[in-house]
């Protein structure tokens, strides 16, 4: 399997199991608080359906070489948000399904060369369209977590912290960086890699999803400690992983 059809079964897998949660919610789910400040769960479905039609028209422009941008604008962005929020659970359903089955045929109906054609978001760089499809699984994920509903940073498949870790790695803010270095390791406790050179700060030790959850904003450091022990774990750096990595290849490597 190529690289991006593993990708591609990857998201397919994930919004799989996106819409378990979404139709187990009642209306009041929805209504209630969603782990995003000011948001309920509703916002982040209305989000996620939304978000997948930006990707389709990603890969409009890619595969028709003209300029179709995600959104319009921030505003724009917001405003469909707002107009969705409040909907009945099972409208949520419908929408975030049929949204996801527009940007599957998308995916499936790209002509091989455009998965190499430049496109962007709100915010530079541009960057491939197979990138799209790390972008979208990295939406799908972690707001799969900021419903709390059941799927917590624990539930990520292990392929998916790899790339997101890489991600953060990539887009790393040395100016701002709050950790010089970071070390992952098994449950067991064994090393498994480590980050070095980061800026200014202590080292933290943890499992990879239990790092990623922290410095995605997703925990306040639950499993993350600072080595050899007895700070307090900082305040994370900046989460970039909104964006792009700068000079990414035509093709994805494969290692990602």
């Amino acid at each position: 399997m190529t690289v991006l059809a593993a990708v591609q079964r990857e998201l397919a897998d994930e919004t799989a199991r996106l819409l378990a949660t979404a139709a187990s919610l009642t209306d009041a789910d929805v209504r209630a608080p969603s782990l995003l400040p000011g948001w309920t769960r509703g916002h982040v479905l209305a989000h996620l359906a939304r978000n997948a039609d930006s990707h389709v028209n990603l890969l409009t422009w890619a595969r028709t070489g003209v300029r179709t941008p995600q959104y319009p604008s921030q505003e724009d962005r917001e405003a469909g948000i707002e107009a969705g929020a409040a909907r009945p659970a099972a409208e949520h359903v419908v929408d975030l399904r049929d949204s996801a089955a527009r940007l599957d045929r998308a995916v499936r109906t790209l002509p091989e060369e455009a998965w190499r054609s430049p496109v962007g978001g709100l915010r530079p760089p541009y960057h491939p369209a197979w990138y799209c499809l790390v972008r979208r699984l990295r939406e799908v994920g972690v707001h799969h977590v900021d419903l709390n509903a059941g799927y917590g940073p624990a539930d990520w498949p292990e392929t998916f912290v790899s790339r997101e870790l890489k991600s953060c790695l990539l887009m790393w803010p040395y100016e701002r960086s709050t950790i010089s270095g970071a070390r992952f390791v098994s449950a067991a406790g064994e090393p498994l890699d480590e980050w070095s050179g980061l800026g200014d700060g202590p080292v933290v030790e943890g499992a990879p999803a239990d790092v990623l959850a922290w410095l995605t904003g997703r925990s306040s450091g639950d499993g993350v400690r600072v080595v050899p022990g007895g700070e307090p774990v900082p305040p994370p750096p900046p989460w970039l992983t909104g964006t792009a990595p700068a000079d990414l290849p035509a093709t994805p490597p494969e290692d990602y």
